[in-house]
């Protein structure tokens, strides 16, 4: 899909849901190709989620930081593991930091504890934690002869892939998979999932308690 048509500046203003005093406020943390940035804006422009992404900060000059360019988003690139009282201030008074294929450990500020959320592309809390990430995450998992793999939304705290779990979806593997085979099914499921948990997580549907997150209702049934 070519982002540049119908969709600049649309994630910037919110989208029909996502407009006015009632959206949420997002700024997304990237480090690779940004597709995950460029969901969560169609699905603003759709009106799937009320929410606007204010700015987009980088762990270096990438794809995704074009991606987001495109998309008529701000970025600013912060290399290194940002400082909590830094990450405070480039956040621009966002409600909700949302990492985004991020790899960076990420040092929580107190003013956005609990409201940081992050996705992985595994069924936490197995392959998760420091080096799990893109490829090495399915290959582990087909390594291990897992039968099913899925993505997992959670909330951020000091640690890699550690905080508590607000959703996860799940997708077959099947015989003769590769990694990349993988990744593809697992990141159809991501889509959705990402969306659904941070509708969850803006509508105050999430309570964490005890180290666990809890959700209101059935919107986190798989």
């Amino acid at each position: 899909m070519d982002t540049r048509n119908g969709l600049s500046g649309v994630a910037a203003g919110g989208a029909a849901a996502g407009s006015g005093a009632s959206a949420a406020t997002l700024v997304v943390l990237i480090s690779g190709g940004g597709r995950t940035l460029v969901r969560l804006a169609e699905a603003i422009a759709r009106g799937e989620l009320a929410a606007r992404i204010l700015t987009v900060i980088a762990s270096r000059e990438c794809a995704g930081c074009e991606r987001a360019r495109e998309l008529g988003l701000s970025v600013r690139v912060m290399p290194g593991v940002i400082a909590p009282e830094d990450l405070e201030g480039a956040a621009c008074g966002a409600e909700w930091i949302v990492l985004a294929g991020y790899l960076k450990l990420v040092r929580v500020p107190e003013a956005y504890r609990g409201r940081i959320v992050n996705i992985h592309p595994a069924l936490l809390p197995s392959f998760g934690g420091r080096g799990m990430y893109g490829q090495h995450v399915h290959a582990a998992v087909l390594a291990a002869g897992c039968k099913v793999s899925g993505c997992t939304v959670h909330l951020v705290d000091e640690a890699f892939d550690r905080g508590p779990i607000v959703l996860q979806r799940t997708c077959e593997v099947l015989e003769g998979d590769t990694p990349e085979a993988l990744a593809a099914r697992v990141f159809a499921v991501e889509c959705g999932a990402y969306v659904e948990a941070l509708r969850l997580l803006i509508a105050g549907r999430v309570r964490v308690a005890g180290g666990r997150a809890e959700v209101d209702g059935e919107g986190a049934r798989a």
